[in-house]
């Protein structure tokens, strides 16, 4: 590679470091428990040592190096976010960023050699038993207390940005088929306001059974469980040793585990309620309610840009500020599933834009043949 290609290569390999380290020291900060906290100190430790390798690669070729360096503005966001909902509402979309970037170094000559591919790969591992919580890990058992709150919170960041797209594009879409079908202003008013409640209503019962339901099949499973520790408890440990050994425990070590949960009959229901069923028996899933309250406000609040124009305004005006304020969401909301996916800003605005568009001007085409055809 020549010098160009490589002060590029090596700046970008900083500013990821910078990013990661500056990531992983903001969730320390905002992480309760003290020995998770410490972890996440540890992890920014090394990316900060690992910037300092990159900045002494561009110096190496003479390329100049900036004294100090910002996380990049995805970064900045799910820092945000960490510090106003915590840390597990971010660490699913964490895990998926530290998957998608785990051979970034394979191929470079200069990472291999400073042994930075073998460091990244225990940083992903450490961060997927995190956020997916098996024994043994890092912590020791700190790690189990991670895995309710994690795991009961899932992607939050992918479903609060995929439930406002969901209310976006389907009122847009009803909107723009109504508008073109050349029905009065305060008629399309009144459809969009009926779309909105009507699309939270209906994703609010749905989020509601489904959460309810969930909760009662784990219940289920978790009262079977009992049952089952309470008849044949011995057939329960081997159970426990084979999960253990699974997660590469040997023999001894994972009997001597499965003996010591086996000791307390609550801890070993919860144990094996986490381990063999994946349910947080504290949560059974999570709130009905929440859920739907949840579902209710994401749609309703993307649901809410089409026809707020329609307020005070009406005609090809209205039309025409619903397709403009409509299409910043939409752009909005791609930026903000750049910040799970991984892939550029623009390139996930674009395409939600032009998602979002095309859907509009089908239904305004359709409602526009039928307006024709209706009133002749």
């Amino acid at each position: 590679m020549t010098d160009g290609g490589s002060a590029a290569r090596y700046r970008a390999n900083l500013q990821g470091e910078v990013d990661s380290a500056g990531l992983y020291r903001a969730l320390a900060d905002v992480e309760h428990d003290p020995k998770v906290s410490e972890v996440y100190r540890r992890l920014s430790a090394v990316e900060e040592a690992h910037a300092e390798f990159w900045r002494g690669q561009l110096a190496g070729i003479g390329a100049k190096v900036a004294g100090s360096l910002r996380p990049d503005w995805r970064t900045r966001a799910l820092v945000w976010l960490a510090r106003r909902f915590g840390p597990q509402f971010v660490l699913p979309t964490l895990s998926t960023l530290e998957q998608r970037d785990i051979g970034t170094y394979d191929r470079q000559p200069e990472a291999v050699a400073g042994g930075l591919p073998a460091a990244e790969r225990s940083h992903n591992r450490v961060v997927q038993a995190l956020a997916s919580s098996f024994p043994g890990g890092a912590a020791g058992g700190t790690l189990a207390r991670v895995e309710g709150r994690h795991r009961a919170g899932g992607n939050a960041l992918r479903a609060a940005v995929l439930g406002a797209n969901d209310g976006l594009v389907s009122n847009f879409s009803l909107v723009m088929g109504v508008a073109g079908a050349e029905i009065a202003g305060s008629t399309i008013l009144l459809t969009g306001i009926a779309g909105l409640i009507a699309g939270a209503c209906s994703m609010a019962i749905g989020e509601f059974l489904s959460v309810t339901s969930s909760r009662e099949l784990n219940q289920r499973q978790i009262d079977i469980e009992a049952d089952e520790l309470a008849q044949v408890p011995e057939e329960e440990k081997e159970e426990l040793v084979l999960i253990y050994q699974a997660k590469g425990l040997d023999e001894t070590q994972a009997r001597a585990l499965a003996d010591s949960l086996m000791a307390n009959k609550d801890t070993a229901l919860d144990t094996l309620a986490r381990e063999e069923l994946g349910v947080d028996p504290a949560e059974l899933g999570g709130s009905p309610w929440a859920a739907a309250g949840s579902s209710f406000s994401l749609f309703a609040l993307g649901a809410i840009f089409p026809v707020a124009p329609f307020f005070w305004l009406s005609g090809l005006a209205a039309v025409g500020v619903s397709v403009a304020i409509s299409g910043l969401a939409l752009m909005a909301i791609g930026a903000g599933t750049s910040l799970f996916t991984g892939r550029s800003l623009t390139f996930s605005a674009v395409r939600q834009l032009c998602g979002g568009l095309a859907a509009a001007a089908i239904t305004y085409g359709v409602g526009r043949l039928i307006g024709v055809a209706v009133t002749g």
